[in-house]
């Protein structure tokens, strides 16, 4: 079962992403967990080390950006295995890609999201 923490301040994110991943999750391909900021995202992955599998964040949120947020998973998370980390954005700008992969993010997703591309990206990585 993959482990995925959803990061994105946008209050609908968690009713879409349970309601497309509804067949995956009953059939436990997937554990879905959602945090609403940054810190969130660092509290949760605090209390759950080496559980989370894979993160989505977005880049633009209040408070701790998605830049900010994967610099701090890269440097506090290091013990194996590292999580897999995937940045969404709505400006698919090559500068905000450059900078989520120059700190180290495995992929790059933009806003709105394919989620037949995404489900396949996740089980390559399964």
């Amino acid at each position: 079962m993959m482990k995925i923490l959803v990061v994105d301040d946008e209050s609908d994110v968690k009713d879409l992403f349970e309601q497309r991943f509804r067949r995956e999750i009953r059939n436990g391909e997937f554990q879905l967990a959602f945090a609403n900021s940054g810190e969130e995202a660092l509290s949760f992955l605090s209390g759950h080390p080496s559980e989370v599998i894979l993160i989505l964040s977005d880049i633009n949120m209040p408070g701790m950006s998605g830049f900010e947020l994967l610099r701090h998973i890269r440097h506090d998370f290091k013990q194996p295995p590292p999580p897999v980390v995937m940045m969404i954005t709505a400006y698919g700008d090559p500068d905000s890609q450059l900078q989520a992969v120059n700190l180290g993010a495995n992929d790059f997703l933009t806003k709105p999201l394919d989620f037949a591309v995404l489900k396949q990206k996740l089980r390559d990585l399964a």
